[in-house]
């Protein structure tokens, strides 16, 4: 098949009329001028960063490709969609011109392409995975061909009966058996990405703000921290407990380890050996831990728990809610519902 861009309509879809009435799509970033005569992705990041100072790496990189695919990637004859969320439409159209630097045609948005609109496509008539792609936050996104044929199928259904004069829309159907399967995987899909990121910004922490953060799991939970200052600890990196002085037990004693590489047995077994009668161990290994260190955990006369980084991550977003303020500027999180 062909291509077939999704192209937003500004957030919460705040142009969609200008797009339909003008026969447009349309994006911003109205500083950069004209870009016709753009030819490489290098070309787009520079010129960005020379507009936009204050974007970060990242941005610049994701904004120069939508960028770059609107002047370069898209072609007359590409079927384009926009979406419009009031109607809960999804507008399908054809590119019917090259590129255009015209500031005063879209609000907002002077990089513009010309559009005939051909046809509509409920959101309620998708399955799940097509929503799911369609969801996308990004300006621009390249429409698989899967996602495709199911819309252009569902436009042409629509079609064949849209000048009827009785025509009445049928109510939405009930989630299926295998949408909501469909759903359970995406949301499954979003969670692990999610785990992914998340220890994605635990990993790049350094030593001290690593157990700043352990510290702060722990005060989520309920115990009152102490850091050790900087030098030799004796294998106390972290004390807790129910009062913060030990005298309430448990009597909680925290060895973090923030480096590549596994922690083999001979490191559980200096840990355990400074340890008394009634403390509790806590070893954290963000490279994690090999079986012979599990294994000598697991024999331990002092009850030690292993957090590698994967049951760290899975401790923030358990106790996250409970964090301070000092913990939650370590790694900030958003929620995010999902339906049920």
């Amino acid at each position: 098949m062909g291509n077939m861009w999704l192209v937003r309509a500004g957030e919460k879809a705040y142009l969609i009329d200008e797009f339909k009435e003008k026969q447009a799509i349309a994006i911003g970033w109205a500083q950069l001028g004209n870009v016709s005569t753009v030819k490489t992705l290098a070309e787009v990041k520079r010129l960005l960063k020379l507009a936009y100072p204050e974007y970060k790496e990242g941005k610049i990189n994701i904004t120069a490709g939508q960028i770059f695919r609107f002047v370069s990637d898209f072609k007359i004859d590409d079927l384009v969609i926009t979406y419009h969320p009031e109607e809960r439409l999804y507008y399908i159209g054809r590119v019917v011109s090259n590129y255009e630097y015209k500031p005063d045609y879209i609000t907002d948005k002077p990089q513009i392409r010309r559009v005939n609109w051909e046809g509509t496509v409920s959101r309620d008539v998708l399955s799940a995975s097509a929503r799911n792609t369609l969801g996308s936050i990004m300006t621009i996104i390249a429409i698989p061909n899967e996602v495709q044929k199911e819309l252009l199928k569902q436009m042409a259904a629509g079609q064949s009966v849209i000048n009827s004069s009785d025509q009445i829309k049928e109510p939405v159907k009930a989630e299926t058996e295998e949408e909501a399967e469909e759903l359970e995987i995406i949301k499954d899909d979003v969670i692990e990405k999610s785990n992914e990121f998340i220890k994605d910004k635990i990993a790049k922490l350094d030593w001290e703000q690593m157990q700043e953060l352990v510290a702060g799991v722990l005060r989520g939970m309920g115990y009152k921290t102490r850091i050790s200052p900087k030098g030799p600890d004796r294998g106390r990196d972290i004390f807790a407990s129910p009062d913060g002085l030990g005298l309430e037990e448990p009597r909680i004693i925290v060895e973090v380890k923030h480096r590549s590489g596994s922690m083999g047995s001979s490191h559980i077994r200096s840990f355990t050996g400074g340890l008394r009668i009634g403390d509790r161990g806590i070893y954290v290994s963000t490279g994690g831990f090999t079986k012979e260190a599990k294994y000598e955990a697991e024999r331990s006369n002092i009850p030690l728990s292993l957090i590698d980084l994967d049951l760290l991550a899975e401790l923030v977003t358990q106790y996250y809610d409970q964090f301070d303020s000092e913990t939650r500027t370590l790694i900030p999180l958003r929620k995010i519902y999902w339906p049920l």
